[in-house]
């Protein structure tokens, strides 16, 4: 409960419009897009303003309230539900793209910006904004920042992180820290701007963000191979991968996958086999017919029982749809969808899906498998329904098992998802208690009180690791 005295203060700041605490209003921010999480905040801010923030900030500390950062929280981790009540400190208001800086390089932007808009506006100029999370075309650019958001693109172009080289940022006590800059070279003391990509809202509220930017490129093509057995897909993404070719897109969908997709947007693709590879190249014409000409012959040696080039850009729009739609054509079968990111090298991959498959027969789920390829970035999904305890339950085990398998072939339990609440249990698994240890000493340094974002990334109850039987 926010004292009278605190909100009528926080009226003040931002306006009356502006602060939300009726109880339909509440609701609308107590959960994100991760299933089977939801808590009442107990007030919503939505300041207009860095300055605005640094008050808001001030207050919270002084009055030791939990403020809880969100963008269109889209995110899949839990990172933006108010577990502790308290604030929710909502930044869409802050939406201006603030300057394209075409002799630099670099656009900066309000944390409230949407990631396609950005995308549009810089390519407008002839520019190019890589990181394309599947939700970009809501998602905020602080919120891909806090989450450090990757994307279909990121096997050739990276991730967030790779583009952002400057922030303003409130702190929790209200203080306002700026980072980095419009420069190629910076190594002026510790890197703050990294260590604030990828915080999710526990270290400081992103307010401003500059942004490196690319050339256009000149054009791009799109393929599609199809593949009976899905150790020949796998071993075609390790091929390409070896030929020195870094396509933009190298993306991956199982039959069940493919099953839901076709149903949902009817492009006639295959059902009848194991996987689907869908690649994409840009650059200059000449190198990107010589790698579409290579992909596709690596894939006919690899076994591919077919390889399409789109040969329209309404076709090559058409096939990458169908992967970006995935999720959207998936979470229409059962009432709860649960979507991880279990990450492998990329030469797991065939061992890792199949470990999927198995772990679903073995607790009898329905888990559709796709992600991206080329950087060994899995979606296990699995279709369930939280009323079904018992199935839930199932659900638990069957998430430990493939997170067990996915440290012990060297991989990480999320790639670009984040952690939030729905991978605390799993972050000791990868970093060890020494890593827990180091990461909350800085954001003991940060938040000395422990107000921002609380209940994100450290639980008091670690999963236990488990055996699984072959």
């Amino acid at each position: 409960m926010i004292d009278p005295q605190v909100k009528q203060r926080l009226v003040e700041i931002v306006g009356e419009n502006w602060v939300l605490d009726q109880p339909e209003e509440l609701v609308a921010y107590s959960y994100d897009s991760t299933p089977m999480y939801q808590e009442l905040p107990d007030i919503v801010v939505l300041p207009k303003t860095t300055e605005e923030v640094a008050k808001v900030m001030k207050i919270a500390y002084e009055n030791n309230i939990p403020v809880v950062p969100r963008g269109s929280a889209t995110n899949l981790s839990g990172g933006t539900v108010p577990l502790k009540g308290g604030l929710v400190l909502a930044l869409n208001r802050m939406n201006q793209i603030l300057e394209i800086d075409e002799e630099n390089l670099t656009a900066t932007v309000q944390p409230g910006v949407i990631t396609q808009e950005l995308h549009q506006a810089v390519e407008a100029k002839g520019l190019f904004y890589p990181p394309d999370p599947g939700s970009l075309r809501i998602s905020t650019i602080g919120g891909n920042i806090a989450e450090n958001a990757g994307g279909l693109r990121g096997l050739k172009y990276g991730v967030t992180k790779d583009y952002v080289i400057a922030l303003e940022a409130v702190l929790p006590n209200g203080d306002i820290l700026h980072t980095g800059g419009k420069l190629a070279k910076d190594v002026a003391g510790y890197d703050l701007t990294k260590l604030l990509i990828g915080s999710e809202g526990t270290l400081a509220v992103i307010t401003k963000a500059t942004l490196k930017l690319l050339p256009l490129p000149e054009t791009k093509r799109t393929m599609l191979a199809i593949f009976k057995d899905l150790t020949d897909a796998a071993r075609a993404v390790s091929k390409i991968i070896a030929n020195k070719i870094i396509p933009v897109t190298l993306e991956f969908m199982d039959n069940a996958t493919i099953n839901v997709v076709e149903d949902y947007v009817k492009i006639g693709l295959p059902r009848d086999v194991e996987a689907i590879l869908l690649m994409e190249q840009d650059g200059s014409k000449d190198q990107v017919d010589r790698d579409i000409e290579k992909m596709a012959e690596i894939c006919r040696q690899e076994q591919a029982v077919s390889v399409q080039v789109a040969n329209t850009a309404k076709e090559a729009e058409q096939l990458m749809t169908a992967r970006r739609m995935a999720l959207s054509a998936l979470a229409r079968l059962k009432p709860t969808t649960i979507l991880e990111d279990a990450t492998v090298p990329r030469s797991q991959l065939a061992p890792m899906v199949e470990t999927i498959k198995n772990v679903a027969k073995k607790y009898n789920l329905m888990i559709c498998t796709f992600g991206h390829a080329g950087d060994g970035n899995l979606h296990p999904t699995c279709l369930t329904d939280v009323r079904n305890t018992d199935e839930i339950k199932r659900v638990e085990k069957a998430f430990d098992e493939i997170y067990e398998k996915t440290i012990e072939l060297g991989g990480t339990i999320t790639g670009e998802h984040g952690v939030g609440i729905a991978k605390a249990g799993y972050l000791e698994w990868k970093v060890g208690q020494s890593g827990i240890e180091v990461m909350k000493g800085i954001k003991k340094a940060f938040d000395p009180k422990g107000i921002l974002n609380p209940g994100k990334l450290f639980t008091d109850q670690p999963r236990k690791r488990v055996v699984i039987q072959s």
